[in-house]
């Protein structure tokens, strides 16, 4: 069935505010760059950057994403769906590389068609799955951002104190809201509360009522996660893992762009500038959150270490960059690998036609 025509007029809204909105941050950030930062010292920080850390970079990168698909199946298989690691893999690879690309987070509509039409799961299902693991993402980064923000304020007392504590307070803050969150949504996911049946029963029968079971269906698939205490380990034991090569990526970066950071140092500003950056590309204001990772993860950077900003930008940008194109490279085999129709991609909802795969 088609894509309505309001619907399609939805989209090409959101799809051209995003590609607007990715135009406007990276315009701002050029102008930005060009006035506080020596564009030509950037060039020569990514010019004379070690490539064997660079080739680091890329294998420990690459390496999370087995991870990224094992993870995305313990989910599943604690909602009661099992699908296959070498499947999920492919699936996240390419929900990504769709997010990257296509404009208004089709990448999420894209995963939850693969879901359903190659592994018969739900549709309310595949968004529950998808909300679990972008909540597990954003404990695994708090708890991230908030370990290397103590180090740095403990032993960070050779820092610019009037530039870092500001920005140190800031990520914990984040990282406790993130926590307080989190718990909240275990809580009430935990609660014996009869909401969903009462909503139902009051609904019956009217127009209402499918969007109404597919609200509950999908409160109870995150309730089944956050009532088992194994399955929230072992999810949060693999967000920690595939946040852990994130940042490990984001250190040999630094690292092959300077040598000014002791190895504790750079590890506590690596891991730092990777939760910050990420916490930043959340605003839907660019595609990708090309723009903002990059002038956040600079920022902190700045903020908290010696690193000049030149230095700190052209690390950010290298890394960013380096991260995108794994993620591109490994999507588009993916797709190939599920001999995936490009229409799905561009429908989002995934309305396209797809070939049979052997996955």
């Amino acid at each position: 069935m088609g894509t309505p025509a309001g619907e399609r007029r939805r989209l090409f809204t959101q799809r051209r505010l995003s590609l607007l909105g990715t135009i406007l941050v990276v315009a701002v950030g050029c102008a930005i760059a060009v006035r506080t930062v020596d564009v030509g010292e950037v060039i020569d920080a990514v010019r004379v950057a070690d490539p064997l850390l660079l080739l680091a970079a890329v294998f420990v990168y690459t390496l999370s994403w087995p991870l990224r698909g094992h993870r995305y199946g313990q989910i599943l298989d604690s909602i009661g769906h099992r699908c296959g690691q070498r499947f999920l893999t492919a699936a996240v690879f390419v929900s990504q590389l769709t997010t990257l690309v296509v404009p208004a987070r089709a990448g999420d509509g894209v995963r939850a068609y693969l879901l359903k039409t190659r592994r018969d799961v739900p549709y309310a299902t595949g968004a529950a799955s998808l909300t679990v693991e972008r909540l597990f993402d954003l404990l695994a980064l708090a708890c991230l951002g908030a370990l290397a923000a103590g180090w740095l304020a403990v032993e960070g007392s050779g820092l610019p104190v009037g530039r870092s504590v500001p920005v140190i307070l800031a990520a914990g803050a984040v990282a406790g809201v993130a926590v307080c969150c989190s718990l909240l949504v275990v809580v009430l996911a935990r609660s014996d509360l009869e909401l969903g049946r009462r909503l139902q029963r009051w609904v019956g029968g009217s127009k209402l009522s499918k969007a109404v079971d597919a609200v509950v269906s999908f409160g109870a698939d995150v309730r089944v996660i956050a009532a088992d205490p194994r399955a929230i380990g072992r999810i949060g034991a693999g967000s920690l893992a595939v946040w852990a090569l994130d940042v490990l990526t984001a250190v040999l970066v630094l690292r092959a762009i300077t040598d000014e950071l002791a190895p504790t140092m750079l590890l506590a500003v690596g891991t730092l500038a990777v939760t910050v950056g990420n916490l930043a590309k959340v605003l839907p204001l660019s595609q990708g959150g090309i723009g903002l990772y990059e002038a956040a993860f600079t920022a902190l950077v700045v903020a908290v270490s010696p690193v000049t900003a030149a230095t700190a930008l052209a690390a950010a940008v290298v890394d960013h960059a380096l991260k995108n194109g794994v993620t591109v490279v490994g999507g588009a085999a993916s797709g190939l690998l599920l001999n995936l129709s490009p229409s799905v991609a561009g429908n989002q909802s995934g309305s396209g036609e797809a070939e049979s795969s052997n996955l």
